[in-house]
Formats: C-alpha cells, structure tokens, sequence
C-alpha cells in the first residue's frame, strides 16, 4: 500500500488548518531506516515510539516509555501510521485539536532489522507481529523487540510489547527510563514544561554512546 494511502487516518484526525504538525509531504533519506521516541503530554502522558518502515513511521503509543531493563515488558498500543517529517516535530499541538498538548523528541536515530534480509522482511515480520531491531539513538542503543500479543480479532484494542534484549545498553535495576516530566529533548535541551511555555531551544550536539550511558541513570537527559 502506498504511503499517501497509509497516511489517510493521520491527516482524518487532524484539521492542519488549526495544528502545525506536518502534513506529510516528503521523501525519506537514503541509507538506515530511522526511528524516533516522542514524549507527548496529552490526554494522558505517554511516550511514541516511532519507526521509520515502507516510507511511514509506524507508531505504537508506550505509556510507561521505552525501558533499558531486559526484565521490563512495556506495553505499546499502535496507533496511526505518521509521515517521516514527523521525526522533527516539536511543538505544542492546539487546545480543542486531536491529541491536543506539548510534544518533545526524547530520543532520535537510526535502527537496524534483526533477522531478515531486507526492509520488506521487516514490513512483513511486523505484520505477522514480531520484530527485532538494533536502535543506535542518542539516548537508546542496544536491541529491541515488538511482539504483538493481542491482535483486536475479538473487538479488544490490539496491543503489543515493547522489550528491550540483553547486551550493550542494558540495565537491571535502577532507573532504566527517564521521568517524562523532567526528561529533555534530543533536539532543543527542553522541557515538556518549557515546550508548552514557548521557551526557545538549542540544537544539542551528539555526543554519541557517552551520551547513552549518562541518560540511563540520569532524570533530565
């Protein structure tokens, strides 16, 4: 299916006349497939975690967020497929609009398929509901895995689990996921709290995997 066709419960659910959230109108880079962890202060707070696949970022909402404890099974709602510029939204999507509140970019990067030979084996892996992959984020490196343990046949909401596996970037015991109160953006140093206020950002520069090591154990990163 082609990804205008992927993108239409997206743009249903939104009036891009009253928000600034992008509509969808770009290409994706060439090279690694990208993904992106989103902290969205909405109806309830929650983390998006997002994967770039077939030219869409596939969405699953986590509400406790992406954890670094192998022993942490997160539970991940999909949600509408959003279009690649959603990467780098950040913003405050207007009162009265779908999903109304401030939004930060907690963590983005590219990842890495586990286990298949191409990006269509991946696509196909996910539908039949479960897939690996190696994040090498800012924030999150080291392999996940989504199984889908639910599939909504029987009217129920489709759910999934989020996990991260053993090896580089784990952690056991402590705290494996930030504060999402206090947790600041990849891409401007901010708040959710200094998003909705209108404080301005900076671009933050990459330190790579000492960056990662430090965000395991620290509130604010």
């Amino acid at each position: 299916m082609g990804g205008e066709d992927r993108l239409a419960r997206y743009h249903g659910k939104r009036r891009f006349d009253a928000t600034d959230e992008p509509r969808g109108e770009g290409t994706g880079p060439a090279g690694e497939p990208s993904f992106v962890i989103q902290i969205h202060d909405a109806r309830r707070l929650h983390f998006d975690f997002r994967l770039e696949v077939d030219g869409v970022l596939k969405s699953w909402a986590v509400p406790k967020g992406p954890s670094t404890d192998p022993g942490d099974k997160r539970l991940a709602v999909p949600t509408e497929d959003h279009p690649l510029e959603y990467r780098e939204y950040e913003g405050v999507i207007a009162s009265g609009q779908y999903g109304a509140g401030p939004v930060i970019v907690w963590d983005q990067g590219t990842y890495r398929p586990l286990g298949v030979d191409s990006p269509a084996d991946f696509a196909t892996a996910l539908d039949k509901g479960h897939a690996s992959f190696r994040l090498n984020g800012r924030k999150l490196r080291g392999a996940y895995a989504l199984t889908r343990f639910r599939d909504g046949a029987d009217g129920s909401a489709e759910a999934w689990l989020l996990v991260k596996k053993t090896g580089s970037g784990s952690t056991h015991g402590g705290r494996a996921t930030p504060d999402p109160r206090r947790a600041r953006s990849a891409r401007t140093g901010r708040t959710l709290r200094q998003v909705n206020g209108g404080t301005p950002g900076r671009a933050m520069p990459d330190h790579g995997s000492s960056r990662v090591h430090r965000s395991e154990g620290n509130d604010h990163a």
